[in-house]
């Protein structure tokens, strides 16, 4: 979506998902105000120095079923469809649809199906 992201994330094994958001976002409005590294393509076609780049926090959900993850999924495929940006799910460049649907890697980078199997902890004490 053209003014927020979604992710589906499993526990990091270091820090905590907040960590993982917090290096996320800062990289990334590191690269709009600074500008791309040379050989690679602009992610900003206009920086606006005092303007925050991201709303003050994320929203999580926990994910605790494989039926929930795929519903997760297919909502996030589907999001820029409903929203009109584009026709397909495949069309949105920014989506991991290709990965799971046509096995095309494309621009999104998604781990290895072992990383993204789902663990349960036992309940708390």
């Amino acid at each position: 979506m053209p003014e927020h992201f979604r992710i589906l994330i499993s526990e990091p094994q270091v820090g905590t998902p907040s960590t993982v958001m917090q290096v996320l976002k800062q990289r990334f409005a590191w690269r709009i105000r600074r500008g791309a590294p040379e050989g690679q393509p602009s992610v900003a076609k206009d920086k606006t120095e005092n303007a925050p780049t991201w709303q003050p926090r994320f929203y999580d959900f926990n994910v605790r079923t494989e039926s929930k993850r795929m519903e997760k999924l297919r909502y996030m495929h589907r999001n820029p469809v409903k929203r009109e940006l584009v026709s397909a799910p495949e069309q949105w460049a920014w989506s991991s649809f290709r990965h799971y649907f046509c096995e095309d890697p494309g621009m999104v980078r998604v781990n290895d199906c072992a990383v993204m199997e789902l663990k349960l902890r036992p309940p708390a004490a």
